[in-house]
This record gives C-alpha cells, structure tokens and sequence, in this order.
C-alpha cells in the first residue's frame, strides 16, 4: 500500500478542569462532560490514536512505521527514535485553571518512568477576557525559599501570570513551572509524554473521585528551573502566503502558515513526517491529484515520502506546521 496524508481519530480525556470548548468551538464529537484534551495523534502506551481515512483506516502510528520505516517518519527521524514516534499533538480547553506543574527532562524521565521528557509549547486559539496562564517565577528563588513558599500555600505570590489572547505562543522547556488559566483554549506540541509532576493544584476535590489529586513535590523538587527569564512569550513574523518561524528547538520545530490564497509547499529538505493542525479557518489540501480538507480544530499527517503540497483556502485560514529536523 501507498502512503498518504493520514487523519486520525482523537481520543477524548476526562479533566477535573475540562470544558466544552473542544465541542463549541472545535466541534469536536464526544459524550459527556468536562472534556478537557482531545489527543489528535498519540503513540502514547494505552492511548494510541488510530487512522480513520483511506486503505489504513485502523492503523496505529506503531503499525505505520513497523510497516513502512523511513518513508513514514523519515530517515532523520527513523535513525534518531528508531520505531517510536516523537510527537504527541493534542488540544486543551481549561473551563478553570490547571494544577501548577512541572515536566522532567529527558534523563530524569527515562531513569524514574522509562519515558521521554517532556518540553512543549503552546498556541493560544482561544481566551476568554482577561484569561491568564502562568509560566516561570517573578522573582528568582532557591529550593530553600521556594520550598517554604510551597510549604505556606503562598506559591501563586510568586508565579509568573501572563494575561493571554488567541494568537500567542509560548515555549515551555521541561523545568519551567507553568499552568493554563480558565477560559484558554490551545494547542499544544509536545514529546511523546504523559509525565507530570503536580505541585499545586488549589486543593480542589475532584467529582470523578471525591478526592484530592496526588501533588508530586519530591519528584518535582530536583527538576524545577528557579531562573526568571526577559520573557516567555514568543513573538513571530505573519506574513500572508509564507512559512513564517514559529518555535524551533531541538525536540520539534513548528512554523505558521496564514493563507488566503493558492500555495505550494515543498518538503525535498526535511527528512521527517509533517503534521498540519488548522487554527483558524479552513483549506483543501492536494497531494498527488488527491483532495483533503482540514477545518479548524483538526490535524492531518504527511508521511515523510510525501514532498510536495498544494493548499487551497476554504475560508482564510492558520496551520501550524509540525515537524523534526
């Protein structure tokens, strides 16, 4: 079989902090209530995302490069993880505010949870009024004064709380203290992770369990960065009609694309997988004379062997190109 640009079936997550946002505004199909994350594609070990187009409708990203190596992920990609996937896309709606948290890097996550770590980043697609999210500290601490900040239930006092809107990005490296306000909805890029460390979390009792959620201060004591940083929020060029620079780090580089009009993009370059996530709007994709369509709130996958792309905008619309170099 020929491969092709791939969509798959989301899974649906259960948050204490879940909304409806991921069916209002992304028109995502789901049952029940506080819907908090919806994982597009995930080779996370329990939660793996399956494709639902074409000849390998039912095809996990694993059976994908058991099957089809390099031409699927690409020969960097395929030489540095061998048959994991790297990425781990999802989108996040918070109706009230995430624990404070932290993730491991990648030596601590493979010696305590056989894992990756976990740097991320964040693109804001929706906020409420005044909606926040806190990423680092205002002032700089040591485990000492950090530990007693905790220890007195005064941690929010010194948290960095960045009013946000649709439109903005953040990079957030594993180390970094960070948490999403309510009324945010974004998209979120991150390595293929589940390993968090809570360290804060409002002491709410969550409904699902009648119980308060486990903070993970020892583990997260030896991994937090008390460094206060210029800035957090990453600014980037939108240009019409062009691939404009997102984030670029080691773990995954991501670009912008606004489009308004007919556009091609090649990929003889990049030796990896791409993955599309729409924003804003919505637009048609060709690939070998074949069409696709990817709206707002949705991501599709361009193995590696793929390398050219024609869009056609439906109506004005944002991508977020995904991809590892």
């Amino acid at each position: 079989m020929k491969l092709y640009p791939l969509k798959f079936q989301p899974i649906f997550k259960y948050r204490i902090w879940g909304g409806n946002k991921l069916k209002t505004v992304l028109n995502k199909d789901y049952e029940g209530e506080n819907i908090g994350e919806s994982w597009e594609i995930s080779d996370v070990k329990g939660d793996a995302t399956k494709v639902i187009n074409g000849n390998l409708k039912g095809y996990t990203l694993q059976k994908l490069i058991n099957e089809f190596g390099s031409d699927f992920l690409g020969k960097k990609v395929y030489d540095s993880f061998g048959k994991n996937f790297p990425l781990l896309i999802k989108f996040i709606d918070a109706k009230t505010p995430l624990s404070v948290q932290v993730h491991p890097h990648d030596s601590i996550a493979r010696e305590r949870h056989e894992s990756f770590g976990k740097n991320e980043m964040w693109y804001i697609m929706d906020a409420d009024y005044k909606s926040e999210i806190i990423v680092g500290f205002q002032k700089e601490l040591n485990q000492d004064s950090y530990s007693k900040y905790l220890k007195d239930k005064n941690l929010l006092e010194v948290l960095n709380t960045v009013e946000t809107q649709a439109g903005e990005a953040f990079y957030i490296p594993t180390g970094r203290v960070h948490a999403i306000g309510a009324g945010v909805l974004l998209a979120e890029i991150q390595q293929t992770s589940d390993i968090t460390y809570r360290i804060y979390d409002y002491d709410r009792v969550d409904r699902a369990t009648g119980k308060t959620r486990e903070l993970h201060n020892e583990l997260a004591k030896d991994v937090i960065d008390f460094k206060v940083y210029d800035s957090y929020k990453t600014t980037y060029s939108q240009y019409p009609n062009a691939v404009n620079t997102l984030i670029h780090s080691r773990y995954f580089k991501t670009n912008i694309l606004i489009l308004d009009k007919k556009y091609d993009r090649y990929y003889f370059d990049i030796e990896s997988f791409i993955i599309f996530i729409c924003t804003h709007g919505s637009v048609e994709i060709t690939v070998n004379f074949k069409r696709y369509i990817v709206k707002k709130g949705h991501s599709i996958l361009l193995p590696a062997v793929i390398n050219h792309v024609k869009f056609l905008p439906i109506q004005e619309c944002n991508l977020i190109e995904v991809y590892y170099e």
